[in-house]
């Protein structure tokens, strides 16, 4: 068995938008067979998988802004121990403005295997009833929530770190 098969994956699962109705049949399965599931809010966590009926069988830990650096070289050690990780956030996709970009940008260049659940987006849902020209848009994130911080906010192309 060579080493990529030994290891595990770090999966990303995209959360329902509201409606935990519209949790996909793979995220479902995601959340019931995790070795490790890193939810950016565990009580949200507990509250989707009670309303699909999915209890998870794996370790759950919190894994968000505020811990989201602390938390990668454990998730990798996990990962590199053959265990899948799988990322959710409180609702849509881990990374896109919310945590997992350092968690994926770490396995990305550790070589070991990121994949995606996908689900339901809020950018491309918005962007296709808006009426604007859909062949191409650019997402700079969320605004602010404060007025003042929101009026000094301007794009930066630099990644994060």
């Amino acid at each position: 068995m060579s080493d990529a098969q030994a290891t595990g994956r770090l999966i990303l699962a995209a959360t329902p938008l509201g409606d935990p109705g519209d949790a996909s049949p793979r995220l479902v399965a995601g959340l019931a067979t995790a070795a490790v599931i890193a939810a950016e809010d565990t009580r949200r966590l507990r509250r989707l998988c009670a309303d699909v009926g999915v209890t998870p069988s794996g370790r759950v830990v919190s894994f968000f802004e505020g811990n989201e650096t602390a938390r990668v070289p454990a998730l990798l050690d996990a990962l590199r121990d053959g265990s899948d990780v799988l990322v959710v956030t409180d609702a849509g996709m881990p990374a896109i403005s919310d945590p997992g970009y350092r968690l994926v940008a770490a396995a990305v260049a550790a070589g070991l295997t990121v994949t995606v659940l996908p689900g339901p987006s809020a950018v491309t849902a918005a962007l296709a009833v808006s009426g604007l020209p859909v062949d191409r848009f650019c997402f700079e994130g969320f605004l602010p929530r404060r007025a003042g911080e929101r009026r000094r906010a301007r794009w930066d192309p630099a990644p994060r770190p």
